[in-house]
Order: C-alpha cells, then structure tokens, then sequence
C-alpha cells in the first residue's frame, strides 16, 4: 500500500479509535479531572484533530483508481442517500441521545418521527452514507474512510446503548425497550411528507455541493 493510503487508514484508524476511547474507557476519568464542561472541549479537539488528517490524507490519496459500479451504482446511491438525509434530520429533534438537557425526559416518551424507524437515527444516516460510497467501489480512498465510517457507525451505536444505560438507568432501558437498533424500514413512510420534502431539497444542495467540494457530480446532477 502506498504512502497516502497508508496515512489515510492510520488517520481513519485514530478518528474511530479516539470517538470509542473519549466516549468510554476515558469519559470518567477526564471528567473527574475537568468536570462535564470541559470534557467536551477536549472531545472535539480530538475529534476535529483526528477529522482534519482524515481529510488532508484523503486529498493526497489517488482518485479514482478502482473501476467503478457504473450507472446502476450510482442510481443505487442516489437512492440510499435519501432515506439517510430523513434520518439525519429527523434525529435532531427530541433525541434523548444528545447532550441535551431533558434527554431523560426526552427517553420516556413514546417514539415518534424516526425514532420510530430506529433509536439511532443520525448513526444509520451515517451508515448508509458509508454504504451508499461502498457501492460505487470509486476509490481505495473512499473505501478505507467509508469502512471506517460504517464501523464507527453500527458498532458506535450499541456503545452508545451500553453507557446510556449506565448513565440514564431505567429511563434508557425503556426507551430501548419501545424502539429499536435494527431499522424499521417501512416506519420510514410514516415520519411525515414535510420531513421527506425537506430531505430531497438538503440532498439536491448536498449532491450539488459534491460537485465543487469533490469534483464529481452525484445524484440527479449526474445526469441533468
């Protein structure tokens, strides 16, 4: 492997490497040394240090230098990002994983929008981002960061499980016990057209910012 290729996953390796690391085994004991307030300073330090090699090493990463799924590759992504855009928005309103205040509240109500299709709507939306760039099969370098992002995604999200429930106690235990890890597709269909309306014009922006940010035209801009 290359050198670029070689930073990359170490850069990709460190980013899901630390999240795992601040979010469990360190939490407590950082805390305990500068209190809930400053824990989070130090979290996105880490975080957008980690981000920032991630996306440097990307740059200097070779592109494309894999053959590609063609057409239906690309109308597949077209489609799966969708869906990912809904949840990433839905998630931003009453989640009682966010640090937020009134998450306990927030967990003992009954699960409506997309946590009705699944408890960890943001982490799925970022797994099938990570999918939806696995399909195309564009680059070594989107590989190595969409693996990355799909393992700190699915495996982040039962981590997330676990020490909610050490931290919420019985309000987060009932909260799994009314929604679910695995997502509910069909609940998809019953989070409200406003949110899907609002979902296919961020994904037009978005697919239309790939262009400048990527070089690459994506979804209805690759063709239109």
């Amino acid at each position: 492997m290359e050198p670029a290729l070689l930073s990359l996953t170490a850069a990709s390796i460190a980013f899901v490497g630390t999240h795992f690391a601040l979010s469990h085994p360190l939490r407590a004991p950082l805390v305990g040394m500068v209190g809930e307030k400053g824990f989070p300073a130090i979290y996105s330090l880490v975080a957008l240090a980690t981000f920032i090699w991630m996306v440097l090493a990307f740059r200097a990463a070779p592109s494309p230098d894999l053959p590609g799924s063609g057409e239906f590759g690309w109308i597949a992504v077209s489609v799966i990002t969708i869906p990912a855009i809904v949840l990433w928005l839905g998630s931003f309103k009453g989640n009682p994983a966010m640090p937020m205040p009134g998450a306990e509240k927030a967990a003992q109500a009954e699960p409506s929008g997309v946590f009705r299709v699944t408890r960890h709507p943001m982490m799925w939306s970022f797994a099938l981002w990570a999918v939806s760039h696995l399909i195309l099969f564009w680059s070594m370098r989107t590989l190595i960061v969409a693996s990355a992002v799909l393992f700190l995604a699915l495996v982040g999200a039962k981590m997330q499980d676990r020490k909610k429930q050490a931290l919420m106690g019985e309000a987060w235990i009932g909260w799994e016990s009314r929604t679910s890890y695995w997502p509910k597709w069909s609940a998809l269909f019953g989070v409200g057209w406003g949110l899907w309306l609002i979902a296919i014009a961020v994904w037009l922006l978005f697919s239309w910012l790939h262009i400048p940010v990527a070089d690459v035209p994506a979804g209805v801009w690759r063709w239109f």
